[in-house]
């Protein structure tokens, strides 16, 4: 198999050890529901460009990531329409976010007062995002 055609896996995570099994499937800190990181739709309506647009971004091309929400405001229409951090948008308004600079997404999500988001949730990815970081801080040196 060409190494261009791999994937990277994220690593098996076991359930909380505190969790008994006969309570995982409705525990808050154990979800098995592969339906929660399905690819979902979410349009959100703002009266004019300068609304607020109810959350925050991070990642971008030039972090070598995604660009995923980091932060939802409460009592937003981000928050009504389910929208949470760690959601990453794959596309919006037909844009392809997955390989676009963070400054492009940015004009792209305040520059429209209909935004129809593709999203998924995905932890792992937006975990990703911070590792990056860290590692990218590890190797600056000061003098």
């Amino acid at each position: 198999m060409e190494s261009s055609s791999m994937v990277e896996l994220p690593a098996y995570e076991y359930a909380p050890r505190w969790v008994p099994l006969v309570e995982r499937s409705h525990h808050p800190d154990y979800n098995n529901d592969m339906k929660l990181f399905l690819i979902r739709t979410v349009t959100l309506m703002r009266e004019k460009v300068s609304d607020a647009l109810g959350f925050n971004i991070r990642g971008g091309k030039e972090h070598f990531c995604g660009i995923f929400l980091s932060k939802v405001m409460p009592n937003t229409e981000a928050e009504r329409l389910g929208l949470r951090e760690a959601d990453q948008i794959v596309s919006v308004n037909g844009t392809d976010f997955e390989d676009i600079e963070h400054a492009r997404a940015v004009k792209i999500l305040k520059s429209n007062t209909e935004i129809v988001m593709q999203v998924r949730y995905f932890p792992y990815g937006y975990k990703k995002t911070y590792e990056k970081v860290q590692n990218a801080s590890a190797g600056v040196t000061l003098s």
